[in-house]
């Protein structure tokens, strides 16, 4: 994947940095205080090392985070940062993008901070399209307070919070986003740095809201959670790779493929051979239409992980909220200045009479 991030207009408008910039630059003097083992430090160094491709003056670039603990990210990228509140992340991010286009501002977020407190901000931000790109960190469990389930524990889990297991049924992140007409949505894993890197290189390119949901493992309270994906004896045979515009097939030899049959559903073909003529789907992630995408964050078994989707799902272009609303001002703006007390004592106003 070859995007030049020098021309990328989501980054049109954000002053460059005058030199190169090398991944100490963004390192701070904090002590990195997250469990030995935890996935958040793969994801951090993957960061780091990035965020010279982008060029642009640390100044210029913001991460905002809500509560647990991915949200101490601020803390160890020197850039500007915001430990901000519970769920409430994408909210703040959302001002600051819309009065600050020389920012590119990031979020990051945890599977519990930003799909059970702050559901709502997450899915408006993206409905939205604000130009925020949303890194959420998805280790299906509550890891800053100790081990309660999350949205995204798998059903019958148990925790501390469930001690006879989860009934309740999980949220499939991919699924929800594209449910909310995002334009950007991909999947990637903590322990794959690579594919991370170039997960995060095309969110940054992108023009309006990008998730990328990161599966990153809690080695204290739900360690191997995605080990199916991760172990080198198994996970050819799990995960499902997107590429664009190529037939989606996986498996140690690519001897399975995603095929759509005649009620239009995908599903898996174990054996491409057995696959008639050109039976296999071609993965589009700029289709109009998200349908297919859906289809695709819907294969994976939540419980085994087998036929697991990573990549990006989605990447369109349609309006921008930041710069929809600078339009709106501007028409506003152009009308000439208004009358406060004629808005406040308008038209549905009334007089109360003994």
């Amino acid at each position: 994947m070859t995007i030049d991030l020098s021309t990328a207009s989501a980054l049109s408008l954000v002053p460059k940095a005058a030199d190169p910039q090398s991944a100490k630059e963004f390192k701070t003097d904090q002590e990195v205080r997250w469990c030995p083992g935890c996935g958040d430090y793969a994801i951090l160094a993957a960061v780091q090392s990035f965020l010279p491709e982008l060029g642009v003056r640390r100044e210029n670039i913001v991460f905002i985070s809500g509560i647990g603990c991915s949200s101490r990210f601020p803390y160890y990228v020197d850039t500007y940062g915001m430990h901000s509140i519970h769920g409430r992340a994408p909210a703040i991010a959302t001002g600051l993008s819309t009065t600050r286009p020389d920012l590119t501002v990031w979020v990051v977020t945890g599977d519990g901070d930003a799909l059970s407190i702050g559901g709502n901000h997450f899915l408006h931000a993206l409905r939205r399209n604000v130009n925020i790109k949303i890194l959420l960190f998805n280790n299906r469990i509550y890891g800053l307070t100790k081990g309660q389930y999350s949205p995204t524990s798998e059903a019958g889990k148990v925790t501390k919070s469930t001690p006879m297991g989860s009934i309740d049924y999980p949220f499939n992140p991919i699924s929800v986003a594209l449910g909310a007409e995002a334009s950007f949505v991909a999947r990637t894993i903590d322990s794959d740095r690579r594919h991370m890197t170039e997960v995060l290189r095309a969110a940054a390119a992108h023009e309006g809201s990008a998730l990328v949901e990161i599966y990153q493992n809690c080695n204290i309270f739900n360690d191997g959670a995605w080990e199916s994906l991760k172990d080198a004896d198994v996970r050819d045979d799990n995960l499902i790779r997107l590429e664009h515009g190529q037939p989606v097939r996986f498996g140690a030899d690519g001897q399975k493929g995603v095929a759509r049959r005649d009620d239009g559903v995908l599903h898996i073909v174990d054996d491409v051979a057995d696959c008639e003529g050109d039976c296999l789907w071609v993965h589009d992630a700029h289709a109009a239409e998200p349908s297919t995408a859906f289809a695709l964050s819907r294969l994976a078994d939540f419980d085994t992980l087998e036929n697991t989707a990573i990549g990006i799902f989605r990447d369109v272009r349609r309006p921008v909220y930041d710069q929809l609303l600078e339009e709106q001002v501007e028409r506003a703006a152009a009308k000439g200045r208004g009358d406060l007390a004629s808005l406040i004592a308008g038209k549905d106003t009334w007089t109360v009479t003994d």
